[in-house]
């Protein structure tokens, strides 16, 4: 069988990862056990980015994830911290990309033709549907579900869904969260700390909510802890949030 598989002589591949025909692995880019590339993908090279200038930097790709189709992930730039990094069982399908400098979790879904700029954080088990794309910069929360279409320019909170082409908070994600198992009373919390979080009719401003909650919740729930150390990290961004009334 005719395979043209480009593999670069800085690159590392570790054992078990199966590679499909009419590849491209380039840069200093290390790549784990277990990992299936099917053709046309290109990993590790030149970030889209226009201050780069041939600087060594990296890749780093954990195991067991697939990558699909047309898939194109950058290695880092000297400005965004060198590295671009993705965990572990993730799926990448047919025609998405990730930008340099980003630093993907484990158990991510990322669907057909969906972008991730620059810079973006993605957290564990987070699901990115088809054609989406990601600003850079942006951080998308532990959980959470990004719909279709969506254009993400602000940071996800933890655990919710997002819908729309300029997309609104719809609520928190229950299938995921039935999903790895949460409890009822977990999930019970989590809705209502969503709910004091966005409650605009009340005379206190964001900050103040947010500083309320410690007290009002039961931090010891991993969900609601989560949430909150999310909101508290400091972020270049404003979070997505519902539909105003």
């Amino acid at each position: 069988m005719y395979k043209r598989q480009v593999i670069g002589s800085g690159v590392e591949l570790g054992s078990n990862t199966k590679l499909h025909s009419h590849i491209n692995i380039k840069g200093n880019t290390k790549i784990g056990k277990n990992n299936e590339i099917f053709p046309f993908v290109s990993i590790g090279t030149d970030p889209q980015d226009l201050k780069y200038f041939g600087e060594k930097t990296a890749l780093t790709i954990g195991q067991n994830n697939l990558i699909r189709e047309c898939v194109s992930i950058s290695i880092g730039t000297a400005g965004g911290g060198g590295n671009t990094n993705i965990g572990d069982n993730c799926l990448f399908m047919l025609g998405s990309h990730v930008g340099h400098d980003c630093k993907l979790g484990s158990n991510i879904v990322i669907a057909n033709n969906s972008a991730i700029a620059g810079h973006v954080v993605i957290e564990d088990n987070v699901n990115i549907g088809g054609l989406v794309g990601v600003h850079q910069f942006c951080r998308l929360g532990e959980g959470s579900m990004i719909g279709a279409h969506a254009m993400v320019s602000k940071d996800v909170i933890p655990y919710s869904m997002i819908v729309g082409m300029r997309p609104v908070l719809s609520g928190v994600n229950l299938v995921g969260l039935k999903r790895r198992g949460s409890k009822k009373e977990n999930i019970k919390q989590l809705i209502e700390v969503f709910s004091k979080i966005f409650d605009r009719k009340g005379s206190k401003n964001f900050q103040d909510r947010i500083k309320t909650l410690d007290n009002d919740f039961m931090t010891e729930i991993t969900e609601v802890q989560k949430v909150l150390e999310f909101i508290k990290k400091e972020s270049t961004r404003s979070f997505v949030a519902p539909k105003s009334q």
